[in-house]
């Protein structure tokens, strides 16, 4: 390489990183500070960031481009082209383009890579089929990081932002801090998972799912009775107390530091420890400080009561309550509700009181309905025994949890109604004749 082309490879890689890095600046000093912004800006981020080491493994397999020369990055991307990508599209768009529609901005930013990278040839080589790697940049990096961001600023779309950020969390502790490990020390690498047996590996992913769950239906409490995310510029409304919060007050950080401690045993790799150790530090010292303060100026007394009956990360084994119990329907012209409502009462449920369903207004009767008394919406059918049980005590609630997750709850309810077992609509206190869904 000349010494005018080596010039020029410096002063494009210079450029990826500072001009988004300065535009994001100067827009973000420009306009009136903003906690939803904030956070729009950080979530848009943190999906950018992993997606793009994903991306760039799609690639070397793909060979949709290359960057030569480059000495220091991730999977042969250099940091400063890798950082400026994940400024430009996951910050930038928020803070230039905040109320743009989405196709719009969408378009911007694309049109923008179809003309910069071409001019970039002295530190990214273009192959063939690079605009096929384009698209699946736009789809699957640029379009889910737009969408977070705006809808965390915007405060819709609850139930898909709060998975979106479970995504990313996930992406983040267990794809990318390893694949930045992996960069710094190439001795390690997905070698020990990818070496186990099939058997032995879906058994260790199935012990990290059972760790990752209090955590998982944390995430579902916020958004569904609590109104919120997990993210601090995003939170619940109300105070949340139920689920698998009524066992645990920090089911989220547990969660998080087994998952991420599972994850570095399995791949024998000493350095993540690291990750469990900082989150534990990080829980019991920043988190727990910042939380109480905010949590009890938004909530007060409730809270204080809460938290001097549920620990932070030792889990109760039976469940606490507070306010008036959650009100459990059951219809008793139905012989497996009879069934399972014995079943319940023999297991002493706290904070729920078990009523007859054909108590509810004629149209509304079904076999199971769970009302949690709170004013957030009663649900019937397998989340309505899933709620039940967190009731009882830990084991069975983290069960209810289990059931009760996007995608198996609606599995099994499909499973119960093909085998006669599914919710069912009564029109008299004497009939229980087969709800049509």
């Amino acid at each position: 390489m000349s010494v005018s082309s080596a010039n020029l490879a410096i002063a494009q890689r210079a450029g990826a990183l500072y001009l988004p890095l300065m535009a994001a600046m100067t827009l973000a000093l420009a306009r009136p500070p903003h906690p939803r912004r904030f956070a729009a800006c950080l979530l848009g981020l943190l999906w950018t960031a992993p997606t793009l080491v994903a991306l760039q493994l799609a690639n070397l397999r793909m060979g949709w481009w290359s960057f030569p020369g480059a000495e220091m990055g991730l999977r042969g991307m250099p940091l400063e082209l890798y950082a400026g990508w994940a400024i430009l599209w996951g910050i930038l768009p928020a803070l230039a383009f905040p109320r743009l529609p989405l196709g719009w901005v969408a378009a911007i930013m694309a049109g923008f890579d179809l003309v910069a990278m071409p001019l970039c040839g002295a530190v990214v080589h273009l192959g063939l089929n690079w605009l096929i790697g384009e698209g699946v940049a736009v789809t699957f990096v640029l379009l889910p990081g737009l969408s977070l961001a705006r809808w965390t600023h915007q405060q819709t779309h609850l139930p898909v932002r709060a998975a979106m950020q479970v995504a990313t969390s996930g992406l983040l502790f267990l794809f990318l801090i390893p694949e930045c490990v992996f960069a710094l020390r190439p001795g390690y690498n997905w070698a020990p998972l990818l070496a186990m047996p099939v058997w032995q590996s879906q058994l260790a992913l199935l012990g990290m799912l059972i760790a990752a769950l209090p955590g998982l239906g944390a995430v579902i409490e916020f958004a569904q009775r609590g109104g919120g995310t997990p993210i601090p510029y995003d939170p619940p409304k109300r105070l949340v107390a139920s689920g698998i919060y009524r066992y645990v007050a920090n089911p989220m950080q547990l969660a998080c530091t087994l998952t991420i401690l599972l994850w570095a045993l399995l791949l024998r790799c000493p350095w993540l420890l690291l990750e469990p150790a900082i989150a534990v530090v990080y829980s019991a010292g920043i988190a727990r400080w910042d939380e109480r303060q905010d949590l009890a100026a938004r909530f007060g007394e409730p809270w204080r009561k809460y938290r001097r009956e549920v620990h932070d990360w030792l889990p109760r084994l039976r469940p606490h309550h507070a306010g008036p119990p959650a009100r459990l329907y059951m219809a008793t012209a139905c012989a497996p509700c009879n069934q399972l409502q014995r079943w319940i009462e023999r297991r002493f449920p706290i904070g729920v009181q078990i009523l007859s369903a054909e108590s509810l207004p004629s149209g509304s009767i079904q076999r199971v309905t769970y009302d949690p008394g709170d004013g957030s919406p009663a649900v019937s059918g397998i989340r309505a025994l899933g709620r039940a049980l967190e009731h009882l005590h830990l084991g069975w609630a983290l069960a209810g949890t289990a059931l009760r997750m996007p995608g198996v709850w609606q599995l099994t309810q499909l499973l119960m109604d093909v085998s006669g077992f599914g919710p069912r609509a009564l029109s008299a206190p004497s009939t229980c004749r087969t709800h049509v869904h």
